[in-house]
C-alpha cells in the first residue's frame, strides 16, 4: 500500500501548479561574444545564473569540434548558454551583462579572435527575447551612436563544447588571464563602456 501511495505523491506533485510553476522559472538564454571563455565568468557571478556553457551555435555541421568551428568552416559561432531562474534574474539584466562585455562595432571579430566564428550574436530562444534584444540593440546603437554588428536570430542547436574548454578560466586561470591581457578584451571593454 505505501508503494501506491508513493507513486500517488509523486504524480500529484509533478502535476501540481507549484511544480510547474518553479519549471517555468528555469530559463536558458544564449550568447555569442567572441572567445567563449571570456563569456563564462561573467554569468557565473550572477545570482540566479544556474550554469554556463561553452559551445556552439548558429552553423550548419552537427557535431562540430573545436578544430571544424575554429577554421571558421561550420558556421558556428563560439557561444555560452545560461540556465537561469527567471525570479532572480532577468532577461534583460542577462542582455545587459551581455553588451557590456563584447565589442558590438566590429563585424566577424571579436578582440583579437577573426572569423565567423567569433562573431557577436544573441540567439534567442523566444519571442520575448527576441524583442527583448531587439530593443536592447537599438538602445546600445543609440549609446554607442555607431552601427552594431551583433546579430540576433532564433537559437539553433547548441553543442557543448569539449570539456576541457567548459570553465576553462577556473581550470586554468593564469593562462587565461593571459589570453585576456593579450588580446586586448579588457582594455576595449573599458574605452567602450568605461570602468
Amino acid at each position: 500500500m505505501s508503494k501506491i501511495l508513493a507513486i500517488i505523491i509523486s504524480i500529484f506533485l509533478i502535476l501540481s501548479p507549484s511544480a510547474n510553476a518553479q519549471t517555468d522559472k528555469i530559463q536558458t538564454a544564449t550568447f555569442a561574444g567572441g572567445c567563449f571563455w571570456c563569456m563564462e565568468p561573467p554569468y557565473d557571478k550572477v545570482e540566479g545564473v544556474i550554469s554556463t556553457t561553452s559551445g556552439y551555435t548558429g552553423g550548419n555541421v552537427k557535431n562540430p569540434t573545436y578544430k571544424q568551428v575554429s577554421q571558421g568552416q561550420t558556421g558556428h559561432a563560439e557561444a555560452v548558454q545560461v540556465k537561469y531562474d527567471s525570479s532572480k534574474v532577468n532577461y534583460e539584466d542577462l542582455l545587459d551583462i551581455f553588451w557590456k562585455n563584447i565589442d558590438p562595432t566590429v563585424k566577424n571579430r571579436q578582440f583579437c579572435d577573426v572569423g565567423n566564428q567569433y562573431r557577436s550574436g544573441i540567439f534567442y530562444h523566444s519571442e520575448e527575447q527576441k524583442q527583448l534584444a531587439l530593443a536592447s540593440r537599438e538602445k546600445v546603437e543609440k549609446q554607442l551612436n555607431g552601427k552594431i554588428y551583433t546579430e540576433i536570430t532564433p537559437v539553433k542547436d547548441f553543442y557543448p563544447a569539449e570539456e576541457y574548454h567548459q570553465d576553462y578560466y577556473k581550470k586554468n586561470p593564469l593562462l587565461y588571464k593571459y589570453y585576456r591581457f593579450r588580446c586586448g578584451r579588457d582594455q576595449r571593454l573599458k574605452e567602450l563602456w568605461g570602468s
